[in-house]
């Protein structure tokens, strides 16, 4: 293990200078500017806090972001009185997340997808990945659809036939749960730091910067792996966290039945956008394979962390809010936001569908009614191979260089809406989406003009705005 460990690093130190110029369009950064550490720090410590902070305004501050920092001001709380008063970890919550996890585990692994064989037009079962920054391309189990519709229909009939456990669970031990994303999120992604120094999965695509904060959170394995099939990567992209996205949001929903005794229409707009969101991003698993976390990303505490706490607890603040505050839009406002949200996904949805079309058929096909234009490029590979591509400039590629990303904005803007005005917490999402897919955007740009050089001028030349025409 010690001869694996020095050969990783005398790969990546050996061959940083020839490597950063053949391949700084992959993954993240070879080197640290004191700006990106500053990021990785703060993020280290204040993002745990965020999630932390969100979910007490809500359990002890009625959903009021501003009234917990009043209170800090004025003298009236501390701190540590908040964390005092939050309920606290327990064992029947750990039970509870763990086999959660290990269900989702065994899905995973134990159960090879079977509805590509009976659900037309699905693409499942076994599929290649991207290549890799060393030019290997990993085979990947698409089973997510199979794991989501196996969940739901347990969850259904548990709460229909069996009342193994309340619908109402998820919401009930919110916070300590909370506790226990968090062990599993630090575990796991401790696990992965030191698997890349020890037992890397492939020491040609792992990237030491010398800085242990920057590495620990973004990540040194490209693909990090246990066995032949265990994924990381994909694994804590997709579940458990994406998996329990719907079903935290029907736990929403049966509580404020419980509390209620009714589902304002705004609880059912969250649940059926979020949905549509969730169940298409499981359709197109094999896709997502070829989307820039799969392509790009490193596995650190920025994925695994993040899977585990930030995805599932700052994506579902909408439900959370409207269980502490109903919330009966007129039919009009929810025509409008519902009207919002389909086309925000028919755009996200449509914009990725041509340029998976165009890529399956190498160009030839049609989009909106005609032979798709595009720009040819090359690239090289970090093992030297010379590779060609071509960048789509027709349908919606041609109105924005990234618009699936302004699709996906219009339907966060409306899963905020649903909620009304009353408070900012639920717009938390719209906030945070915008800074992440400009940053994405930027940092895309970046990598493709790394990669591609003088051929990525002549596209941003014909496609010349990033999100909205006429405007970024």
């Amino acid at each position: 293990m010690e001869t694996t460990r020095r050969r990783a690093q005398q790969t990546s130190n050996g061959k940083a200078s020839e490597r950063a110029q053949q391949s700084a369009q992959w993954g993240r950064a070879w080197e640290v500017d004191w700006f990106s550490l500053i990021s990785v720090v703060a993020l280290l410590i204040f993002a745990p806090f965020i999630v932390f902070y969100f979910v007490m305004a809500c359990d002890q501050f009625q959903c009021s972001v501003s009234e917990p920092l009043l209170q800090l001001y004025r003298g009236d709380v501390t701190l540590l009185s908040i964390w005092a008063r939050a309920p606290s970890f327990s064992w029947s919550a750990a039970k509870i997340y763990a086999v959660w996890v290990g269900f989702q585990v065994f899905l995973y692994l134990c159960v090879p997808d079977v509805t590509h064989k009976f659900i037309p037009g699905y693409v499942g079962g076994v599929q290649d990945g991207a290549r890799t920054p060393a030019g290997l391309i990993n085979k990947y189990e698409i089973n997510g659809l199979q794991c989501w519709l196996i969940t739901h229909a347990l969850w259904f009939a548990n709460a229909r036939y069996f009342h193994w456990f309340s619908p109402t669970i998820i919401f009930d031990n919110w916070i300590p749960l909370m506790w226990c994303a968090n062990l599993l999120g630090y575990a796991v992604s401790t696990f992965a730091f030191v698997k890349a120094y020890i037992f890397p999965t492939n020491p040609e695509d792992c990237k030491f910067t010398g800085n242990v904060f920057y590495n620990y959170m973004m990540g040194i394995e490209f693909n990090p792996r246990i066995g032949k099939w265990f994924d990381f990567k994909l694994f804590f992209n997709g579940r458990p966290g994406i998996v329990a996205w719907t079903l935290i949001n029907l736990s929403y929903m049966s509580k404020q039945q419980e509390l209620y005794g009714t589902v304002t229409n705004s609880m059912i707009l969250v649940n059926i956008l979020q949905g549509i969101y969730v169940l298409d991003f499981f359709w197109n698993e094999a896709w997502y394979l070829k989307t820039i976390d799969i392509c790009h990303d490193h596995f650190g505490w920025y994925l695994g962390w993040g899977d585990c706490v930030w995805l599932p607890y700052l994506y579902t603040l909408q439900g959370l809010y409207l269980v502490y505050h109903p919330v009966q839009l007129s039919d009009a406002s929810a025509l409008a936001v519902l009207l919002l949200g389909l086309l925000g996904y028919y755009i996200f949805r449509s914009t990725n569908h041509q340029k998976d079309l165009f890529r399956r058929h190498d160009g030839s096909c049609t989009i909106w009614g005609r032979k798709p234009s595009f720009i040819e490029c090359s690239y090289r590979s970090a093992d030297g191979g010379l590779h060609r591509s071509k960048l789509l400039t027709s349908g919606f590629w041609g109105v924005a260089r990234h618009f699936n990303y302004t699709g996906d904005l219009m339907g966060s803007l409306a899963y905020c809406a649903a909620c009304g005005l009353g408070h900012i917490l639920p717009y938390f999402y719209i906030v945070y989406m915008t800074i992440l897919l400009v940053h994405r955007c930027v940092r895309d740009e970046h990598r493709c003009s790394s990669k591609y050089g003088k051929d990525w001028k002549r596209y941003t030349d014909a496609v010349p705005y990033r999100l909205i025409p006429g405007v970024f």
